[in-house]
């Protein structure tokens, strides 16, 4: 699996289908086949990324 935003395949699982991409610094979720991208905001919370990427660029084969 590789980060959609800056393609590294740079994770780390931080739990039950949950990632993080130590590149670019934004936390990838997958939901039946599909990630969920979210940036990590100062005060710990997420802001959705999902609306900058085409879903075919979210889908993951095999998942």
């Amino acid at each position: 699996m590789h980060c959609p935003n800056c393609k590294s395949k740079n994770l780390g699982k931080i739990g039950t289908n949950q990632f993080y991409c130590w590149d670019c610094f934004i936390e990838l979720s997958l939901i039946q086949g599909r990630l969920s991208l979210s940036q990590v905001e100062e005060d710990g919370s997420l802001t959705t990324l999902d609306d900058l990427f085409d879903e075919s660029e979210l889908r993951v084969e095999n998942a």
